[in-house]
């Protein structure tokens, strides 16, 4: 049952749990990559889109710088109206906190300021863009960050000299700060050299007063040596240690970078709820199914179990055993066809037995007529003529002995009657087995001679002894040689000899005789069978029992038309004390 219970589990998840777990597995996957998709698409998005607005506000305050520079030189102004033109521009531009013009030779011409001029050419780390020139961003006195941009003034090669503006890139936190990705999601700034230029989160921009370096961040460090135009998404601990995703685009023009990072439980959140509520279901339609196999399984199972159950009463000889199964189904008409099957078994058997008790009773009746038909035939003749010869004293008394030999006869029909249905009571004591065999054949040689047959006894030197009842297995000894004279043809022989082997001593009783078919073997020993025409078939089964109350065997080897041997094995003994050997002798 545990096999059909481990197979139809299986078969349940192999039809039903696995491609639901299948399914679920891939779900799962399904969703969890194609959140992790969106997300980073949305953040990238974002982030481009301040990249963009961040080269529109660089790229506008410095086409208006070229500008002013170009209106310079066409315009042939003194440096009192420069000035004033350039105080006018700071005012208005107030990305710009000072311009300076200064002449070929690096002296200053005009300026914003009241005042000497703070600001100077940029030196050879400047780069050019949009037609000007750039230093890198640095921190000021304000702890702002800060650049120096010079403007060429002069078209067409000739160079009249260069105009100078102190470019403050403060707006970038306030472009920066108006930036959230979700609850907790920022944006970052970060020059080509990796100096933190702005951050979304006020709690951090005190990191670009410090000038602060994300030169090893591993997003910046990949997106350093990225080609451009190629975004990079990282997953790396925040400043706090908690998990971040970070999403990484490079600013067109500027080589500046722009960083979106948004911690992960935020970003993955919608993902993680719906991941949980998926596999929430998906746990509740396994365990539906698991229950709802269940139920069903046990529907189907415990009729079988009822079947295997009665079936095995059946094999034990119960009969009267039923199963009551209330299903229409295939299952149903199984247990009926079983109680059918089991119901005419009972009457089969009821039948058998009848047949046997007649059958028995039938050889027990014919056995009785035969073998006391003849003890009361003579005892019928033998009265008849003691009417007419009842003054002969020979005749009394050959009438005498002819009534107590037919007595004794029909007295031991009726004993073995008697000894087949209850043990017999025996009395255990050493013997000698050569003794007992010698009895029995000098005892047996006027039957085997009337029958025209020869007693051969061939013993085991020196006295062979075992314990046991003497007269009991002298009957056996007996019915073995009786056996042995009836199956055997005159002329034939018969041997009785004794053996030792093995700590046993062996009683051997050997004919030439007809043989027994070796099919009967095994049955001879059985009650009331026998293998001759006539009788009540109780000698072998008498011996049998008598063998086995001594603790020993007896077995029989036989060829048809060439003879058979009954062997007697009992367990051999040490010599009785001198007290015990009388008793042995009996």
């Amino acid at each position: 049952m545990s096999t059909l219970r481990v197979r139809f589990a299986a078969m349940l998840a192999t039809a039903a749990v696995v491609p639901l777990l299948t399914y679920g597995a891939v779900s799962v996957y399904s969703l969890r990559e194609g959140t992790r998709r969106t997300v980073t698409d949305g953040n990238l998005n974002v982030a481009r889109q301040v990249g963009e607005q961040v080269r529109r506000y660089i790229s506008t305050n410095l086409q208006i710088l070229h500008a002013l520079a170009a209106d310079l030189d066409n315009a042939g102004l003194s440096a009192e109206q420069q000035d004033r033109i350039f105080k006018n521009y700071v005012l208005r531009f107030p990305e710009f906190r000072e311009l300076t013009a200064f002449d070929p030779a690096g002296r200053p011409t005009a300026t914003s300021r009241i005042g000497a001029p703070s600001v100077a050419l940029p030196d050879g780390d400047a780069s050019e863009l949009y037609g000007v020139r750039m230093s890198p961003v640095y921190v000021d006195n304000d702890l702002l960050p800060t650049a120096l941009v010079a403007a060429p003034i002069g078209r067409g090669g000739r160079q009249a000299g260069w105009l100078v503006g102190e470019f403050s890139i403060e707006e970038l936190w306030r472009l920066t700060g108006r930036i959230r990705i979700g609850a907790s999601g920022y944006a970052m700034v970060v020059s080509p050299r990796g100096e933190l230029l702005a951050h979304g989160n006020p709690e951090e921009r005190s990191k670009v007063a410090r000038g602060e370096s994300l030169a090893s961040d591993p997003v910046v460090v990949a997106l350093r040596s990225a080609t451009p135009g190629t975004p990079e998404v990282r997953e790396r601990p925040g400043a706090n240690g908690e998990p971040m995703l970070v999403v990484g685009v490079l600013v067109p023009d500027l080589g500046w970078m722009v960083l979106v990072e948004q911690p992960t439980r935020e970003a993955f959140a919608t993902a993680r709820r719906h991941e949980r509520d998926l596999i929430a279901a998906i746990s509740l339609a396994l365990l539906l199914m698991l229950l709802t196999g269940l139920v069903w399984g046990r529907s189907l199972i415990l009729p079988i179990r009822d079947l295997i159950r009665a079936t095995e009463a059946i094999a034990d000889g119960r009969l009267d055993e039923r199963v009551r199964i209330t299903s229409k189904s295939e299952i149903g008409r199984l247990g009926d066809a079983f109680n059918r099957m089991a119901g005419r078994l009972g009457e089969l058997q009821d039948d058998v037995r009848k047949q046997e008790r007649h059958a028995m009773f039938g050889r027990v009746a014919a056995g009785l007529v035969h073998d006391l038909s003849h003890p009361f035939k003579n005892i019928q003749n033998n009265c008849r003529l003691v009417l007419k010869m009842h003054d002969d004293p020979e005749y009394l008394d050959l009438f005498r002995r002819t009534t107590d030999r037919e007595f004794a006869h029909i007295k031991r029909v009726f004993e073995d009657l008697r000894n087949i249905a209850r043990p017999m009571p025996m009395e255990r004591f050493p013997l000698d087995l050569n003794r007992l065999a010698a009895d029995v054949a000098e005892a047996m040689r006027a039957n085997a001679s009337a029958a025209g047959l020869t007693v051969d006894v061939d013993l085991e030197p020196g006295p062979l002894y075992v314990e046991g009842d003497v007269f009991a297995l002298s009957r056996v000894c007996r019915n073995l040689v009786m056996n042995a004279i009836e199956a055997t043809t005159p002329g034939g022989r018969i041997t009785v000899s004794t053996a030792a082997a093995d700590g046993h001593a062996r009683l051997s009783v050997t004919d030439t005789g007809c043989g027994i078919p070796a099919e009967r073997i095994e049955t001879m020993f059985e009650d009331f069978h026998t293998t001759k025409r006539q009788g009540l078939g109780l000698g072998l089964a008498i011996a049998k029992k008598i063998v086995d109350q001594s603790g020993g065997t007896i077995a029989a080897t036989s060829r048809v038309g060439a003879g058979t041997t009954f062997v007697v094995s009992l367990a051999r003994v040490p010599a009785p004390a001198d007290g015990l050997r009388g008793e042995a002798g009996r």
